[in-house]
């Protein structure tokens, strides 16, 4: 009874539908209406509407969806490639045929249709609205927008991506790469969400997962500058150089005035220890942008090259520029900090340097309190008893030598040196430990006090784990590997737990010497303690009363090098650590300096000369402003036990 008072109502309104527009749209609502509860009358209605308006490609999307919902898949795609014809700026028809031609598995037609989808929704002004929010950085009003349209389009593919890029932005990285693989799932040609997606794993370190995403992406579309550049990036990152170079030089062929390109391009080949190059890639970029800081900073960053008064007037004519970005702002504070302390002008150097530390701590505030913290709780979780009570447990691999310590410490000195044994394998600043405590942590920071619940298969996984994520990174036969992250001082507990037979290298320098290094260094990342001094002289006084306990309650754990030691006797220090190691002396690693590989970090050029002096007591000549540093540091000032 129902079903026939629906058709004639139905009937009833199609008849109708030859009247004004007004009941047409009457008609298409009550049809929608219909739709998911009564498909079969939905396509009724639809198709009387049709008989009276044969043009009518609403009508036909609605017809479609109507024979999609009763299980009609080939009428259903009939009606929606009818409907496209008809209305080929209408996103939701191409979605819904993308829809059906995925049910009928024909993937590279719902691919295409998807594309087709996602090229119309640019008509769509919700959608146009949530873009304009994204773009404005206004993120909960875009949220406002997408979640409720994605509640009713699930297979909106351009939706899922915008909502994707503000999970990302919120830090929800795993949400994004969830709504990414969903998009990609359903649109695998849809490069925009595939490019997101390597961008996004690139960022959290899976690199082989990003490169593979991006050489898809370049097989499809080999011109592209902005695929090749993080390709590039992303074989860096892996140890790849020579065919990152091959990249970038393909992608700056095609496109030269890409200032940023350059930019990567002369990191990578500074890496590669082409300097004169790399200089010329970092010129390249402020010829073509004058006030671009980070290609100032790269160029002061060399550490062997001096900036000159004509590069300190031009980087004071751009710092003068009102426009300027803060980010170029504090760069171009740290390079002028570099030229004017080479220039032996302190009290200018300092300014500069305080002031671009002033404006990255602001852009990245940092907590000292969190840090002491975390310290007290490792202290308290890794006693003597811990240790013992886990004596054997975790994965048996010897390969990994972790050097850690403070940034600016001399631990890419003591990299090279180890690299240069014919049994050791350098690699670099490896950030897989700190990804797999954070992941140990998750939302409540359980981390390190919930490793006393793992149980010694968990160990041993974890450690198996380790050493099948940095595989990658290694591209010799030979053992043993090199992981230089210097802030897995903090998780050298976690390091003794899953890898036992581990060998943990811990480089030490004088308290002044080390701080005022970090201060004036600009980190991109990860190190945000350093841009204030008292901060800096907080973190210092932290790390080396946690390598204390360490020695306490597991002595030989740890075997330390002192910077100042290693300069002044260098072979006695190099056979200690060696045979701390238990490696085989080799005069190489006297000469390390003639070794050939990759550096990553900013002494890369420092450690392609012979050990110097220049590097010593160089606070002194700022320490008229060192006192909030000192004032944290204490003791350990007059404590350090190597003179300089």
């Amino acid at each position: 009874m129902r079903n026939a008072e629906g058709c004639r109502k139905g009937l009833s309104l199609a008849k109708a539908a030859a009247a004004p527009t007004g009941t047409i749209e009457t008609a298409l609502a009550h049809a929608e209406r219909l739709l998911r509860a009564e498909p079969e009358l939905a396509r009724a209605q639809a198709e009387a509407i049709l008989e009276a308006h044969p043009d009518n490609g609403e009508a036909l999307v609605l017809k479609g969806r109507a024979l999609a919902a009763s299980g009609a898949t080939d009428d259903a795609i009939d009606a929606l490639l009818q409907a496209t014809r008809r209305l080929p700026d209408d996103a939701a028809a191409w979605r819904a045929l993308a829809d059906q031609y995925l049910v009928a598995g024909d993937e590279k037609r719902a691919d295409a249709a998807q594309s087709q989808a996602i090229r119309a929704s640019v008509h769509e002004p919700e959608l146009r609205r949530a873009a304009t929010a994204l773009c404005a950085n206004d993120l909960s009003t875009a949220e406002r927008i997408l979640k409720p349209w994605l509640k009713q389009r699930p297979t909106d593919v351009a939706a899922i991506r915008m909502l994707a890029e503000l999970a990302g932005r919120i830090g929800r990285y795993r949400d994004a790469e969830s709504l990414l693989s969903r998009a990609i799932e359903l649109a695998p040609g849809f490069a925009p969400a595939r490019f997101n997606m390597a961008t996004l794993q690139y960022r959290r370190g899976r690199i082989p997962e990003a490169v593979e995403q991006l050489e898809a992406l370049l097989e499809s579309d080999p011109e592209n500058p902005g695929y090749r550049n993080l390709l590039a990036a992303a074989l860096t990152r892996i140890g790849e150089v020579d065919q990152a170079l091959v990249h970038f030089r393909k992608a700056l062929d095609r496109q030269p005035g890409l200032t940023k390109v350059w930019l990567s391009y002369g990191h990578a080949l500074k890496t590669a220890g082409q300097q004169a190059e790399s200089i010329a890639a970092y010129r390249r970029c402020i010829a073509q942008e004058p006030g671009f800081g980070e290609a100032w900073w790269s160029l002061a960053n060399l550490k062997t090259v001096r900036l000159d008064e004509a590069d300190v007037a031009a980087m004071r004519d751009a710092l003068d520029t009102a426009k300027l970005r803060d980010e170029d702002r504090w760069h171009l504070h740290f390079a002028l900090g570099k030229a004017l302390e080479d220039a032996a002008e302190y009290e200018a150097a300092f300014g500069h340097y305080a002031e671009g530390n002033r404006l990255r701590l602001a852009a990245t505030p940092y907590d000292p309190e969190a840090t002491r913290n975390r310290v007290d709780r490792t202290i308290s979780r890794f006693t003597q008893d811990f240790f013992v009570e886990h004596a054997g447990q975790g994965h048996p691999a010897p390969d990994p030598i972790f050097v850690l310590g403070m940034p600016r410490s001399g631990s890419t000195l003591v990299e090279q040196i180890l690299a240069s044994h014919p049994l050791v394998e350098g690699t670099h600043e490896l950030a897989d430990i700190q990804m797999m405590a954070a992941r140990l942590g998750g939302q409540g920071d359980a981390y390190p006090e919930n490793l006393a619940t793992l149980t010694p298969g968990q160990l041993a996984e974890l450690g198996a784990e380790y050493i099948e994520r940095t595989r990658i990174q290694r591209h010799t036969d030979r053992p043993f590997f090199i992981d230089k992250m210097p802030n897995n001082w903090l998780h050298a507990g976690f390091i003794q737990l899953i890898l036992p037979k581990a060998k943990i290298v811990d480089t030490r320098r004088n308290p002044l010497d080390c701080c005022f290094s970090n201060f004036k260094q600009h980190f991109a990342r990860g190190q945000a303690f350093a841009y204030d001094l008292a901060h800096m002289g907080r973190y210092y006084a932290d790390y080396v009363r946690l390598m204390a306990h360490f020695d306490t309650v597991a002595p030989g754990a740890v075997h330390r090098v002192f910077h100042e030691a290693l300069i002044a006797d260098p072979e006695s220090e190099i056979r200690s650590l060696l045979a701390a190691l238990d490696l085989p002396f080799d005069s190489a690693c006297l000469r390390f300096h003639e070794t050939d590989r990759a550096v990553r970090t900013a002494s890369s050029e420092q450690v392609r000369r012979p050990i110097n002096r220049q590097g010593v007591d160089q606070w002194r000549h700022f320490d008229a402003w060192m006192g909030p540093l000192k004032a944290e540091l204490g003791r350990l000032v007059d404590d350090y036990p190597i003179e300089t």
